[in-house]
C-alpha cells in the first residue's frame, strides 16, 4: 500500500443557509498524518465530504494524487480514499459483521484475505458472525472502520473516529492507524479527542468560519493552551501532567510521558 497526497485548490463550497468553505487552500503529502479541529459548523465534515465526492466544490479543485475529485464519482474515489462517516449507521447494512467488512474489497475486486486480519486487528473477531445492529455503539464504529481499512485505500479520511470510546477501543484504532500510516498511507482524521489526536498526528489544522484559520505542527499546537480552550477544548492529558510536573519539552503522547518521568529523579531516586 502507499498514500496519495491530496490538495485543496482555494476550495468554497456553500448550502442553501449560505457558505460553508471559503477558499480553503490546504496540501496533505502522501504519507501525511493531520487532524482537523475546529467548532462545529465550521465546515470540517463537509471538507471530508468533499474528498471523496460526496459533495462537489462550488469553486476550487480538491485533487487526490492526480485524479480531479469532481470528475469522478464516488465509487471510483473508494479505490483511493476510505471514507469512515461519523456515524457509523449510515454505513452498516449488512446481516453480518464478517459481510458488512467484505463488501468493500468485493466491489472493488480485491481479494477477501484481508477481511480476517482486519477483524482480529480491531476486536472484532469475536462478533464477526453478528448482525452489526446488534452491537453496541462503540463496536459498530470499529465495523465501520474495519470496513474501510479492509479496501486497503491510499487515503483514510475519518469524522470522528474514536467518538465515544474508552482507552483500550482508542488503543486499537491508534495501533490500527500507525501501521498504515507505516506503510504510507496518508490520513485526514476530524477529532474532539485529544488524546487520539497526540498519538497519531504530526499536524493540525483548524477551520472557523469555512476557513484555515490555523496549521501547525501537532505537538505546538497542543502544548498551548490558549489556543486550545478558544477551540472549547483542553490540552490532552499527557501535556497537562507534563506541565503540572514540569517534565522536559511537555510531551505529548503517553509513552514520552512514561519515559520522562524515568528519567526524572524524586528524593534523590529513579521515578
Amino acid at each position: 500500500m502507499s498514500g496519495h497526497a491530496v490538495r485543496l485548490e482555494a476550495v468554497s463550497f456553500r448550502y442553501d443557509a449560505g457558505d460553508v468553505l471559503r477558499e480553503v487552500s490546504l496540501a496533505l503529502p502522501a504519507g501525511s498524518s493531520v487532524a482537523l479541529l475546529g467548532p462545529n459548523g465550521a465546515g470540517k465534515t463537509t471538507l471530508t465530504r468533499l474528498l471523496v465526492g460526496l459533495r462537489r466544490p462550488r469553486a476550487g479543485r480538491v485533487l487526490v494524487g492526480d485524479w480531479d475529485v469532481a470528475t469522478k464519482r464516488p465509487d471510483e474515489m473508494a479505490r483511493r480514499v476510505g471514507y469512515a462517516f461519523q456515524h457509523a449507521d449510515q454505513q452498516l447494512f449488512a446481516r453480518t459483521v464478517a459481510d458488512d467488512v467484505a463488501f468493500g474489497p468485493r466491489r472493488l475486486g480485491l481479494s477477501p484475505d484481508g477481511v480476517a486480519p482486519v477483524l482480529e486487528e480491531l476486536g472484532l473477531a469475536g462478533v464477526a458472525r453478528r448482525h452489526p445492529y446488534d452491537l453496541p455503539a462503540p463496536l459498530r464504529k470499529l465495523v465501520a472502520l474495519a470496513g474501510v481499512l479492509a479496501m486497503r485505500p491510499g487515503v483514510l479520511v475519518l469524522d470522528e473516529p474514536t467518538a465515544g470510546f474508552g482507552a483500550a477501543a482508542r488503543g486499537m484504532v491508534v495501533t490500527a492507524l500507525r501501521r498504515r500510516l507505516a506503510e504510507g498511507i496518508t490520513v485526514l482524521a476530524v477529532s474532539h479527542d485529544l488524546e487520539f489526536v497526540a498519538e497519531t498526528a504530526e499536524r493540525i489544522v483548524v477551520l472557523e468560519r469555512g476557513r484555515v484559520a490555523a496549521d501547525r505542527p501537532a505537538a505546538a499546537l497542543l502544548r498551548d493552551a490558549p489556543a486550545l480552550e478558544g477551540l472549547g477544548l483542553r490540552p490532552p492529558t499527557p501535556v497537562r501532567i507534563g506541565l503540572a510536573l514540569g517534565l522536559p519539552e511537555a510531551p505529548v503522547r503517553e509513552a514520552d510521558v512514561v519515559a520522562a518521568l524515568a528519567g526524572v529523579r524524586w528524593l534523590g531516586r529513579p521515578v
